[in-house]
Parts: structure tokens; C-alpha cells; sequence
């Protein structure tokens, strides 16, 4: 089955200005992605959808391909990535090209693996989808909130269960997202009825959105990669 990939990767990124082509442990963000999803070799295509052509230069000097920009529309602060992945999609279409699959891959995954790519790639295959996990540390049910200044259990009842009483919950690393085209039509989503999960160690799962979590990034890597 014919499988694209596609990164996406504006420029405009707010809270840490260009940092889908920020230098991060000697290379620019970007090429963390693109190279894990060539060396995979699980993909008929890898393109990176951006409006930005500094950030274009990058992505082909790292073996993406940039077929076509992002249009003013889907590189605003309001576009979803629905929107994103169907612009592509239809661009694609126009020239001559249909994927049976796709794969979303957000440009700042420092620490995704071509073998989890595969390992995700395999099992998607009985299913219209499949997302990336990582188990919450402590059960939520456990959670608290802070109401006019008191600190408030969410749910009172739930504070005196044991854990080992309660099941595991999972959120979504924001890494990337197998999907069948069709069914991400049908539902309108990345998320359709069937999709099931790939568990990512806690170690590998890290949102980079402030200079914290930036750091925070790199303390990770230097330990994952033993540098």
C-alpha cells in the first residue's frame, strides 16, 4: 500500500522563534524527523509542508521532498492539522498522486527512531489508525485542583482507591499519526473509530514548546544517546 509522509513544519512558531530548523544537538530540529522517516524505509514519499522557504531549503537538503508551499490559509495560527493534511492531500491528487496511507509527522521529535516507525507502521496495518501513547505517571483519577485558593480533589471518591485498583492511562505524545485517507475523510479526523496505540517509553516523550522543555530535550537526548 502506498504510504506518504508528510511533515509539517511552518515557520511562524511563536514561543521559541524558527524552531523546526533550530540547531538541536548539531543538527537543525527538522532533520530528527526526516531522517527517521528514511530510514525507515516504510514510506513511498516524505514531503514537508511549510510556507517557508528557509525552512523548504532545509528539508530537501535533508532528502524531504517540497512538491509544492503551504498556502496563506493552512499556515495561519487558526489551521488545523486536518486542514493541513488535506491541502496536501488534494495538491497531490492534482498531480496525478493518491496515498493509501499517511503518516503525519510533527518536525520537532527529536528522539523518534526509524524503528518505531516500522514497529508502528506493522501494526497499523489491522486498523484505520494509530496513535503514539505514553502512561500518565500517576493515575488521574488521583487529580486535584485549586478552587479559591483550596486545594480540591477532582473526584473525591476516587482519592482513597488504590492504584494497582485502577487501569492505566495513556496521552497522546504528539509525534506523529498513521492514518488510512479514506477513513481520515470519513471521520474528518486523524482519530477515526478504529485506532489503536503504539506505547512510547516516558523517557522518548517530551512536547517542546518553551525554552524549558528545550532544554529539558537535551538533558534527554545526551542520556539517550549516551553524549
Amino acid at each position: 500500500m502506498s504510504t506518504l509522509a508528510i511533515i509539517t513544519a511552518r515557520g511562524g512558531s511563536k514561543r521559541i522563534p524558527r524552531k523546526n530548523i533550530r540547531d538541536f544537538m548539531g543538527k537543525p530540529m527538522i532533520a530528527y524527523a526526516i531522517e527517521a522517516a528514511r530510514d525507515s524505509h516504510i514510506f513511498d514519499e516524505i514531503m514537508v509542508s511549510t510556507e517557508d522557504t528557509e525552512i523548504a531549503q532545509i528539508a530537501v537538503k535533508y532528502g524531504a521532498n517540497v512538491p509544492f508551499m503551504r498556502s496563506e490559509k493552512t499556515a495561519s495560527d487558526y489551521a488545523t492539522t486536518f486542514d493541513v493534511l488535506d491541502e496536501v492531500i488534494k495538491e497531490y491528487s492534482k498531480l496525478g498522486k493518491k496515498f493509501e496511507n499517511i503518516c503525519c509527522i510533527y518536525p520537532c521529535v527529536p528522539f523518534l527512531k526509524s524503528e518505531t516507525l516500522i514497529e508502528c507502521y506493522k501494526k497499523f496495518q489491522n486498523f484505520d489508525a494509530l496513535i503514539p501513547v505514553c502512561k500518565y505517571p500517576v493515575p488521574i483519577e488521583w487529580a486535584m485542583k485549586i478552587e479559591n485558593n483550596l486545594l480540591v480533589p477532582n473526584d473525591r471518591d476516587a482519592q482513597n482507591m488504590r492504584s494497582q485498583d485502577l487501569s492505566a492511562k495513556y496521552f497522546d505524545v504528539g509525534m506523529f499519526y498513521f492514518c488510512k485517507t479514506v477513513k481520515m475523510y470519513e471521520y474528518k479526523s486523524l482519530v477515526p473509530e478504529k485506532t489503536t496505540a503504539y506505547i512510547i517509553d516516558e523517557l522518548e516523550c517530551q512536547d517542546i514548546d518553551t525554552e524549558d522543555d528545550w532544554k529539558m530535550a537535551e538533558l534527554k537526548y545526551k542520556v539517550l544517546r549516551n553524549v
